[in-house]
């Protein structure tokens, strides 16, 4: 099993500039965030031989990153 690499979160500047809808600032957070979604949009496909492979379900992904967006824009910073 591989060990989970430790990933910096990105910085409160940031995460701020993506909640105002700064495209650099939400695409840098959804950069952070790709292996997490890659790993769960993970499907079993049997080839023509009957091996399986894995491959990512491009439709769940795209769901999912649509998702995170919208949760970033609606998110409030309670100070």
């Amino acid at each position: 099993m591989k060990a989970k690499k430790h990933r910096e979160m990105p910085e409160f500047e940031t995460i701020q500039a993506a909640i105002e809808g700064d495209a650099e600032a939400i695409n840098q957070i959804l950069s952070h965030f790709q292996p997490f979604i890659n790993s769960e949009c993970k499907r079993e496909y049997k080839d023509e031989f009957g091996r399986i492979h894995y491959v990512t379900d491009e439709y769940m992904k795209r769901r999912l990153e649509t998702k995170l967006i919208t949760k970033i824009l609606d998110f409030e910073i309670r100070l």
